[in-house]
């Protein structure tokens, strides 16, 4: 098995990324910093002549990294009780996937995947962040990956999320489910 972790945080060594850290110490994953990339916006050109236009930024490079793994872990934090801008530029961005040449049978391929989401909140996150996991859960389903499961922690200030016993324990178990694959 092969793991992919695409970070959507904006801030180095956040609390997300501690958490994610946390969860996949010991496993091997490829780790993709979306905040490092060019990723421009959707444009939606759906129903335009000419198709879907090659943006002439990072994405496919980034996106072509994701389709070598069969596991992707998506960690971000969360922002006004979603994902992060950057993240969701990136989901965005699978619409000009779909139909890219370059990418035939992106949806097949994205199909036999299986996800987690790994997020980290200040405001009562493990109540406010679930619209969010619903979010990422839809979308997973329109895409066909398995949504296997979620960790959500408390954290405002950096290093807080050392204090969420609860967030660092089900890490842990999250670590083991990844071992064991």
């Amino acid at each position: 098995m092969s793991i992919a972790v695409i970070y959507g945080g904006t801030r180095p060594h956040g609390n997300t990324e501690t958490l994610t850290k946390h969860a996949t110490q010991g496993v091997e994953v490829e780790e993709i910093y979306l905040n490092n990339h060019n990723i421009l916006p959707i444009i939606d050109m759906r129903h335009d002549v000419e198709g879907v236009q090659n943006r002439n930024d990072d994405y496919n490079a980034i996106i072509e990294r994701v389709l070598q793994h069969d596991t992707l872990i998506f960690a971000t934090p969360i922002y006004w009780y979603s994902m992060s801008g950057t993240m969701k530029n990136f989901i965005d961005r699978w619409s000009h996937s779909i139909r890219d040449n370059n990418f035939p049978d992106f949806k097949a391929d994205m199909s036999n995947k299986k996800a987690y989401v790994i997020a980290v909140g200040g405001d009562n996150p493990s109540i406010k962040g679930l619209p969010m996991i619903e979010q990422f859960k839809y979308i997973f389903e329109f895409m066909g990956l398995e949504f296997k499961g979620y960790v959500i922690g408390k954290g405002n200030q950096p290093g807080d999320i050392h204090a969420d016993k609860v967030a660092l324990f089900q890490a842990e178990a999250l670590r083991e489910e990844l071992r064991v694959k």
